[in-house]
């Protein structure tokens, strides 16, 4: 059925919408039956028409429109919508352009003031930019005209609604058991790690695997942009999610406000999505300041360019030396995991390295684990292995008070 068919039935359907009462997903589905059966009478519709026709009226009156099917659809990890007539999704690891479009700027503008206001966030043109989380934890960005020159853009970021375990991670290679375990004493011990890679290397994802080896006894607080982290181990749980500006821009509540408030809530470690900028010295202090065992991401290339952009997130809120400020990185951070997607689009864990001490103007690292890429089988695929390098792990002291004698 084309469009223009569709645009009338659901015409129809909104005329008689109650606008007086607050009428419920029930109440509507019956009218859009009505409607069907209806036209059904005048021209032959089977059954699966129906059902077709059923769901997009009601996904365009109650849902998400034509994207609706993709957010319900688990395959699917990201949609990026760049205006109207142009939607791509992430599928596999690949990225495809989609064969539907929205019917208008407008629809596309509606869909997108649906999703913001259920989340209390403000997007126009006087605020064109917003990051939020839909009820299912997928994360959204938002960035309208006139900043986005290709009308309004949407992108959404889909989680699993079962959190991806360790397990998953060893079958489809992106760690070997033999780091996997090393990592989860590290993380009983508590050590404090940092996860670095680029944009969908999958940080979010691997913090969240680290997270579930925390012990179920401690109590942990766990500091986002937007809530995505799923931590089922720990009963003592506090999340907090920070607040942006309202329309007066005022009242904003930063990763900042939410690092120095956590300290004062008696936390055993504290968990934080992702530092982007001044945070990251709060974050630094708080692992310097008695609570072992916290867990953070941040972008970078390489875990030494992780170091390089911890400095100048670090100077960006504090006049402090250089000297300074890598003498707490060195002292705060104790293991940090780098992860990347390869040429096959597989996401893998690439380095694990141990941050030793300041030395001579530079912080030193021992690299424990680094990936090496074996072959390329004629499908494109990469096979390789997360290898341990022949360097021994110097810091066991936080292992060894632990408990956890291993031969490192």
């Amino acid at each position: 059925m084309d469009a223009d068919v569709l645009n009338e039935l659901k015409e129809q359907v909104l005329d008689r919408i109650d606008l007086t009462k607050d009428m419920d997903d029930g109440e509507i589905q019956t009218i859009i039956d009505s409607i069907i059966i209806e036209k059904c009478k005048e021209k032959f519709l089977s059954l699966n028409q129906r059902e077709i026709i059923s769901k997009n009226l009601f996904n365009a009156i109650r849902r998400l429109d034509i994207i609706q099917e993709l957010i319900e659809d688990p395959t699917i990890t990201e949609i990026m919508i760049n205006g109207p007539q142009c939607i791509f999704i992430e599928k596999n690891g690949y990225i495809t352009k989609w064969n539907k479009v929205f019917e208008s700027k407008e629809k596309l503008e509606d869909v997108i003031q649906q999703i913001v206001s259920k989340v209390n966030r403000v997007v126009n043109e006087a605020s064109p930019i917003v990051d939020a989380r839909l009820q299912d934890g997928s994360r959204i960005n938002v960035v309208l005209p006139p900043v986005a020159l290709n009308g309004p853009i949407l992108t959404i970021r889909k989680f699993p609604e079962k959190p991806i375990t360790m397990e998953q991670l060893i079958e489809w290679n992106a760690i070997t058991n033999d780091a996997a375990k090393f990592l989860e004493c590290l993380v009983k011990a508590k050590y404090n790690i940092f996860i670095c890679g680029g944009t969908g290397s999958g940080k979010t994802t691997f913090l969240n695997v680290l997270s579930n080896y925390i012990p179920e006894d401690e109590r942990i607080i766990t500091i986002e942009d937007s809530a995505e982290l799923q931590i089922k181990s720990v009963e003592n749980l506090i999340k907090l999610e920070t607040r942006n500006a309202n329309i007066e821009g005022k009242n904003a509540i930063t990763i900042r406000d939410l690092i120095k408030s956590s300290l004062r809530m008696r936390p055993d470690r504290i968990v934080v999505g992702e530092v982007r900028g001044a945070e990251a010295l709060d974050m630094l202090q708080a692992m310097n300041t008695g609570h072992d065992g916290s867990i953070s991401t941040g972008h970078a290339n390489s875990t030494k360019d992780m170091l390089t952009r911890l400095e100048t997130m670090v100077l960006t809120g504090a006049v402090i030396p250089l000297e300074a400020i890598r003498q707490q990185i060195a002292s705060a951070i104790d293991i940090i995991v780098y992860l990347g997607r390869i040429r096959d689009k597989s996401r893998r864990v690439l380095e694990i390295v141990e941050v030793l001490h300041y030395e001579n103007n530079e912080i030193k690292i021992n690299a424990l684990y680094k990936f090496r890429e074996i072959k390329e089988t004629p499908e494109g695929k990469i096979e390789g292995v997360l290898e341990r390098t022949d360097k021994e792990m110097v810091n066991k002291q936080k292992l060894q008070m632990a408990g956890l004698n291993m031969n490192l």
